[in-house]
């Protein structure tokens, strides 16, 4: 297994999740100059209070670089780089969550935009994050309706209509009592996180915690 992982590491040399620069061995998945330079949140901020969900934490704030690889991650097809991110997200709820999870599961996609695009960013994310604090990942929500996508929607209260309804909570026994850590990519009014919280506290879960890549100013 190492002889294959180097030599996939020669083959395909692991990049910067944020600029693409090809990473020194065991560097990790952000290049030393993005990891001084990235817009880190700090203290207070990087606990985002909300709706129907406790908080959601962010390492990151969405602009610049973060804001540019991301929006490739979900639309240039780079999968690859959910590691990466889940990275920063498992270190970040390591050091700033402080209730004890009892699972993972993230905001998914529609089945069109899935066929579309392949993946789910949330979901590769989600499975990392497992992964890496230990958790199962479970599958609790499923997006029934295809609706605009909420970064073309500006206005708060649109934003909140537009994903009303549109999710529904998937075998509610495997989450009934528990404490559930949702996944999503970005929070930026807090409208989908919401929902989606709603939807799992309604169907018996005993808290939701958010946690993402980024969020807004």
């Amino acid at each position: 297994m190492v002889l294959l992982n180097r030599l996939l590491d020669i083959l395909y040399p692991p990049k910067c999740v944020f600029c693409g620069k090809i990473l020194e061995p065991a560097v990790g998945f952000v290049c030393k100059v993005c990891k001084e330079k990235l817009p880190y949140t700090r203290g207070a901020e990087i606990k985002r209070r909300g709706e129907f969900f406790e908080f959601c934490l962010a390492p990151l704030y969405y602009r610049d670089a973060v804001r540019d690889s991301i929006l490739d991650f979900k639309f240039g097809n780079r999968p690859g780089r959910a590691e990466g991110y889940a990275a920063l997200i498992s270190e970040c709820a390591g050091e700033n969550l402080d209730v004890d999870i009892d699972l993972i599961t993230w905001a998914p996609i529609s089945k069109k935009r899935f066929r579309k695009r392949g993946y789910d960013q949330s979901r590769l994310i989600a499975f990392s994050v497992a992964k890496a604090l230990g958790k199962p990942a479970v599958k609790t929500l499923d997006k029934h309706t295809d609706i605009p996508a909420q970064s073309s929607i500006s206005d708060p209260a649109r934003r909140r209509a537009n994903v009303m309804d549109v999710y529904a909570a998937v075998e509610p026994e495997n989450f009934t009592g528990k404490r559930v850590l949702l996944i999503d990519d970005i929070i930026t009014t807090g409208a989908t996180m919401s929902e989606c919280s709603r939807t799992l506290l309604m169907a018996g879960a005993e808290r939701v915690i958010g946690a993402c890549i980024a969020r807004a100013d």
